[in-house]
């Protein structure tokens, strides 16, 4: 099973919305990016973690700092 990161205050969901509206991207754009690099996650997930109520796993976070053309530092701060 893969490690999964805690939202325990939402930063890294309100980072990943911020970063993503700045990027003029989509939910759904950015999910299709993610499962076209085979990273299982889905529009409402995305939705949850962007929300801060659904913990997010490492594999989606790499795939999110790699689809937003961003930093870990940036996505965790």
């Amino acid at each position: 099973m893969e490690q999964k990161i805690k939202q325990t205050d939402g930063n890294i969901g309100g980072n990943i919305r911020k970063i993503r509206l700045e990027r003029g991207l989509k939910q759904t754009e950015v999910v299709r990016i993610l499962q076209l690099e085979n990273i299982n996650i889905t529009r409402e997930s995305l939705v949850k973690i962007e929300r801060g109520i659904q913990h997010i796993t490492c594999s989606q976070l790499r795939g999110l700092r790699n689809c937003l053309n961003t930093t870990y530092e940036e996505l965790l701060k």
